[in-house]
């Protein structure tokens, strides 16, 4: 049956195809893909003659019968599209189908080939291995540790690492701990079917746990006498610790001595953890009380910033220090490493940190920079790319597709065609790429690609000016700065008027319907209709309106303001100090992990706005400033 439809395929691509039929014909065929319609798809696919995305009609043709389809035709598309993301696409797709019925010598021949692969397929590989080398079980032992449900091919790993040995109860129960401190008490209730002394009446208190954890801590009924019991006491303990860490820190204490010395100093990591978040006073110190438990880096990375906000500086250090190697290299740790080797009177190891870290394009860099005065070593190497480079690049293939997609609407599909094609360009080509997408219009795509250079650069492309007398008009407006003003539109939508985030949030300036609705009420705008903020000159308008408001209320603080844009000026306010704060500390210790990015970039952006409109003595350092402290502090 394939084989016909390939063959009719084919043979209507043999004809002449008719002018500007080949988009039409390409969602056809998605729809017939869509509705599992073979006929209709080969009959659409022989419209797609030269069209670029010709290949994933037939990647939809071969994909219903990969379960009998022939070895030899699956290898021809692969060669066929050697290297791009429709080939690895159909890997993956191949590899679940041959995993799966454990036919391991043709899974192992194209494993090599495939990238990125996720986790059904790595515990289908891992399952591959085992075939072959039964003792290469241990080296996935870690894969056990999750907090999350696996897939199903991950069952028969786990199975068989219980039954040689690998994994024995102490796993389960430090399993069904993550679990649960992850919020998923189901995937507990499942793991506890294997531990001994896990009974109906556990299953009971667990329920009670989660409703009122601390009705269930205080209660003078609490049991703690079995290993189930104290598992479910410190889940309790993490519940009322997300909401109130001074609380859960207050009951700990009463019974805390009922516990082994590995469970307190759990208790008390877990209460850190949140405390820190939550910029409670006491939150180093809880951290402190925990001791030599096994912290991850998520809760390491919170104990520095709790010390960071006291300026404990020979603290921060230590924390650092135990970092894991990827942690430890954030640009992020790497320059509070030097300030606190700075601090501590260390300034020549300092200097050597920021040398390293200046010629890096981000917020940490640039301040980097700043700390070592005049430009130390050579600057980046500017390129503007050729007119035969720019050629080029419209003739890859996945360019084509991705373009092609845009033309489309089908934004999220050209995305990955897109980062694919150009994930393994040196930098001459992606500099290239970056100025077709400019060319194009695609700005997003512009900024994305120019930022992945490494020795060669392009300021244009990485900080385009697209809107320019909307954006500087609307700036004098409401007498707002311009380079920040970019740097937020840049951040908020990469200069896409019809961006739309998974919360509503619309236009260049992301607004949210509700409050684009008060935003045309304070400006005494009537008749508004939602929708309309999709207009630039409306969203611009609109965002900047805001974005003063945000700033008068803010005490004129751009970090505030930037701040309260993306998670509102409660949060902002709350997050300041009972004492002045360097910019870069508050910034740093912003509990959301979007929004502490979306901060840096903003401001780092505005610092190199101001730089491309010759403000070029205006520093990020001095753009951050200090934060003032909260009221009454």
């Amino acid at each position: 049956m394939i084989r016909r439809l390939l063959a009719l395929a084919l043979t209507f691509l043999a004809l002449p195809s008719l002018a500007m039929q080949g988009d039409e014909d390409f969602l056809a065929a998605r729809e017939a893909a869509q509705r599992s319609d073979l006929p209709r798809l080969a009959r659409a696919a022989a419209g797609l003659r030269n069209h670029p995305l010709l290949p994933y009609a037939e990647l939809w043709l071969l994909r219903p019968r990969l379960v009998e389809l022939p070895e030899a035709d699956v290898r021809a598309f692969l060669t066929r599209y050697d290297g791009q993301l429709i080939a690895n696409r159909l890997r993956g797709d191949w590899l679940r189908v041959v995993g799966k019925r454990q036919l391991w010598e043709p899974f192992d021949r194209e494993w090599p080939a495939l990238v990125d692969p996720d986790q059904e397929l790595q515990c289908l590989r891992i399952q591959s291995a085992r075939a072959s080398d039964p003792k290469s079980l241990a080296a996935h032992r870690g894969l056990w540790l999750s907090g999350k449900e696996l897939p199903d091919s991950c069952a028969p790993v786990f199975e068989a690492m219980f039954a040689t040995g690998l994994l024995k109860e102490g796993d389960v129960w430090e399993r069904m701990r993550l679990a649960l401190q992850a919020g998923n008490p189901s995937l507990a209730r499942f793991l506890a079917q294997r531990v001994s002394g896990w009974s109906p009446v556990n299953a009971k208190q667990l329920d009670a746990a989660a409703a009122n954890p601390t009705r269930y801590l205080t209660s003078p009924k609490l049991a703690l006498q079995t290993r189930a019991h104290r598992e479910i006491a410190l889940y309790a303990l993490g519940r009322v610790a997300s909401d109130l860490p001074e609380r859960a820190a207050e009951i700990w204490r009463d019974m805390e001595g009922r516990f082994t010395k590995d469970d307190r100093e759990f208790g008390w990591s877990q209460i850190a953890l949140v405390g820190a978040r939550k910029h409670a006073p006491r939150a180093l110190d809880w951290f402190r009380k925990a001791g030599d438990t096994r912290l991850d880096d998520t809760q390491l990375e919170w104990r520095a910033r709790a010390a960071l906000r006291e300026r404990a500086w020979p603290e921060l250090l230590k924390t650092l220090d135990t970092l894991g190697p990827e942690a430890r290299e954030r640009a992020v740790w790497r320059y509070w490493r030097a300030r606190c080797l700075k601090e501590t009177g260390k300034e020549s190891e300092a200097v050597a940190i920021l040398v390293s870290l200046a010629g890096e394009h981000n917020f940490h860099g640039q301040l980097a920079s700043e700390a070592l005065g005049p430009m130390v070593g050579p600057a980046p190497t500017s390129h503007k790319p050729a007119e035969d480079e720019v050629t080029a690049a419209a003739g890859t293939p996945g360019l084509q597709r991705a373009l092609a997609f845009y033309r489309l609407g089908m934004r999220y599909e050209g995305n990955l065609e897109w980062i694919w094609t150009v994930r393994d360009m040196n930098d001459q080509r992606l500099l290239a790429a970056a100025e077709l997408a400019r060319r194009e219009g695609w700005w997003e795509r512009a900024i994305n690609t120019a930022e992945r250079t490494k020795t060669l650069t392009n300021m244009d492309l990485r900080y385009p000016t697209p809107y320019e007398n909307l954006l500087r008009a609307r700036a004098r407006e409401f007498d707002v700065d311009e380079a920040w003003l970019y740097g937020l539109v840049r951040q908020e939508s990469r200069f896409n008027p019809s961006a739309r985030s998974s919360v509503g949030a619309s236009g260049l300036m992301q607004i949210m319907p509700a409050t684009a609705r008060w935003i045309a009420g304070k400006l005494g705008i009537k008749g508004w209709q939602q929708g309309s903020e999709y207009d630039p000159d409306t969203n611009v308008n609109f965002g900047t309106f805001y974005l003063k408001q945000m700033l008068v209320q803010l005490d004129g603080s751009p970090v505030l303001a930037s701040a309260a844009y993306n998670a509102g000026a409660r949060r902002a306010q709350n997050w300041r100090a009972d004492v002045p704060l360097e910019g870069a500390i508050y910034i740093d210790t912003i509990p959301f992990t979007e929004t502490r990015d979306y901060v840096r970039k903003v401001m780092s952006n505005a610092a190199q706005y101001a730089r491309l409109f010759g403000r070029q003595m205006e520093s990020l350092t001095e753009r951050i400033g200090v934060v003032r402290p909260r009221a009454g502090g």
